[in-house]
């Protein structure tokens, strides 16, 4: 989708909301490859003191978690694109058939906006003659450039960024001394959560504390879960 660009007073720094399709995706990859590799590594290594098993299950877990994350991302991003075009389809033939009708519709947002009846009579009519359609995606349906779904960048960030940030733990567990596996592992991924939640946090302009927090917390929880059930079962969870 692409509406008309406007000025900005700070080309060379844009707002943050303009990485929000991006950035998601990828600290949805990252979280997802530190939690559920680190976590996978611990629940086998909670019941094999065999590193090779370790490592094994580790690689395979990167590999279709990449993928899978990769595919779920741009399958559930297309979803939304659909709908999005979908809606846009339906405003243009709406335009087409209804122009007086989809006039007055812009003039009762303006004015549910707090402008005042003749000011938004004036917009709407202005808006209509400059880009009729951009005006009702942007106004009506709160469709933008910025908003728009990008199903192929959401999958690469969020598959590049799994991979990544999953061989973080899987590095600890190559390199963990005999029977350290587990320590070395929480370790090598409680530092990647926290780099994570630094990372995101500053791309993001987010407070930092907050999200540090938020990514250790889960972080732990699911590790913690996941060799509890691998205790209890006696498997790898």
């Amino acid at each position: 989708m692409t509406l008309n660009t406007h000025p900005d007073a700070h080309p060379d720094d844009p707002h943050y909301i303009s990485r929000a399709g991006w950035l998601r995706a990828a600290v949805l990859g990252a979280n997802d490859g530190i939690v559920s590799i680190g976590s996978l590594l611990i629940g086998v290594a909670a019941v094999t003191a065999t590193p090779e098993p370790v490592l094994v299950a580790g690689v395979a877990g990167l590999v279709a978690g990449a993928m899978s994350m990769a595919a779920g991302e741009y399958v559930s991003v297309s979803s939304q694109a659909d709908i999005e075009h979908a809606d846009i389809r339906r405003e243009s033939r709406a335009l087409h058939a209804d122009p007086e009708i989809e006039l007055e519709e812009l003039i009762r947002i303006y004015e549910a906006r707090g402008l005042a009846p003749d000011t938004a009579r004036l917009v709407a009519v202005e808006l209509t003659e400059h880009d009729a359609l951009g005006a009702h995606l942007r106004d009506e349906l709160g469709l933008s450039e910025v908003h728009s779904a990008n199903p192929t960048l959401a999958a690469a960030a969020s598959g590049v960024t799994f991979t990544v940030a999953g061989l973080v733990p899987l590095l600890g567990a190559a390199l963990a001394p005999e029977g350290q596996i587990i320590p070395a592992v929480l370790v090598m991924t409680l530092i990647a959560l926290a780099a994570l939640g630094v990372i995101g946090a500053k791309a993001g302009g987010a407070p930092l504390r907050r999200a540090v927090i938020r990514v250790l917390v889960w972080g732990v929880a699911a590790m913690a879960i996941t060799a509890l059930v691998s205790r209890l079962f006696g498997v790898a969870a």
